[in-house]
């Protein structure tokens, strides 16, 4: 059979996680789009020569300009888990981000209240007694500061609607990019978040699975000298 027109990261029976390049859609909701489901049920149903429609399930989503680790679940039984896994916190997800500035604190943590702008498309940092306000929180390393840029690693603890887009941007610090909140670079259809690695336990063995995805190339040619040295 062709090679898909992705990376895969894990596969099995139950679990099948690829890595996302950024500027595609996660999962279908309208129109005529080729979406990253659509394609991973086609190469499911190609490999194993299925008939019919492929069960495939959507337990999270990457926004379109982020690239990185992207989970689906072969089965409902195991959709229904994973599902129940984010929705709890469970799951520890790691992103990389390059920020325009140079962020002056080595570690920490932000905590904000945000609120979905449906009208403008956008979702902002409110106060906690606005109506709809949904706290957001994130751990965050300084890994290296090289002109003009940052880059950080970061650990949310809540999976907000752009919770790092928003949070990062509202101190001033765009992500490298990131035009909807104030970035002043381009980046092509990406910006400067990849979804580095994320844990779960896996939906039958109950055992933990981390799976760690390569930063893409156009990361290594424009922030080379901000990731050097570290293993991409």
């Amino acid at each position: 059979m062709p090679e898909p027109p992705f990376e895969v990261l894990f596969e099995d029976n139950h679990c099948l996680a690829i890595c996302k390049e950024a500027g595609r859609l996660s999962a279908h909701y309208a129109g005529d789009e080729e979406t990253l489901d659509r394609d991973v049920r086609a190469y499911l149903k190609a490999k194993y020569d299925k008939p019919g429609n492929v069960y495939l399930g959507v337990v999270h989503r990457l926004d379109r300009p982020v690239s990185g680790v992207l989970l689906f679940a072969r089965t409902s039984k195991a959709a229904a888990r994973l599902s129940e896994q984010f929705r709890e916190g469970t799951v520890e997800k790691v992103y990389w981000a390059v920020v325009e500035g140079e962020w002056p604190e080595p570690a920490g943590s932000l905590i904000d209240w945000l609120r979905k702008n449906d009208a403008a498309g956008r979702v902002e940092v409110v106060t906690e007694s606005t109506p709809g306000a949904r706290q957001a929180v994130l751990h965050y390393t300084r890994k290296a500061v090289h002109g003009g840029v940052s880059w950080l690693e970061i650990r949310p603890q809540t999976g907000r609607t752009h919770q790092l887009r928003v949070q990062l941007a509202s101190r001033g610090f765009p992500i490298f990019g990131d035009a909807k909140y104030g970035g002043l670079h381009t980046f092509g259809p990406a910006i400067g978040l990849h979804a580095r690695e994320l844990t779960f336990l896996h939906p039958t063995r109950t055992e933990p699975v981390t799976l760690v995805a390569e930063v893409p190339r156009t990361w290594r040619g424009r922030f080379a000298y901000l990731l050097q040295g570290v293993r991409p």
